[in-house]
């Protein structure tokens, strides 16, 4: 995460499913209402599609797939545009929720016991009241191997 002057990280948060992620402000060019997308054959099944975004050529991943959490049907869907190695993404997710303070006493390792995808991709937990912030690295998210179609 980058550090702002005071030593507090911001982070925009959003929700997969009902698990609340985290992305460092600085990574997030702009949030919109879900955009509709154009298929790619033979894509990884976490590539939603591609989406034009003011002439620019997008591609959507979809974070259900992409965190593998299970998919609840959503009317409400939002893209999170990020950018990686000059390359725009949009991260399909239920919904983006508010810009938050992340002191860096709050933020946790993550637990030992977290195997796998979620243990290479996230940086730390933060805990809420209403549960876990899990942080995640823009970087990791985007695998090449992962994500471009």
């Amino acid at each position: 995460m980058i550090a702002m002057a005071e030593g507090t990280d911001e982070v925009v948060t959003f929700r997969v499913g009902k698990q609340w992620f985290g992305l460092p402000v600085i990574a997030v060019q702009e949030v919109i209402s879900h955009q509709q997308t154009a298929r790619v054959p033979l894509a990884r099944s976490c590539v939603a599609g591609l989406l034009n975004l003011r002439g620019q050529v997008v591609t959507a991943i979809d974070m259900h797939d992409r965190m593998e959490i299970s998919a609840n049907a959503s009317e409400s869907l939002m893209d999170v545009v990020v950018c990686d190695g000059g390359e725009l993404f949009a991260l399909v997710v239920d919904e983006v929720g508010d810009v938050v303070a992340v002191p860096p006493h709050t933020l946790e390792r993550l637990p030992a016991s977290l195997d796998g995808l979620w243990a290479r991709i996230c940086t730390g937990v933060v805990r809420l009241d209403n549960g876990l912030l899990a942080l995640i690295d823009v970087a990791r998210l985007l695998d090449e191997s992962s994500t471009r179609p």
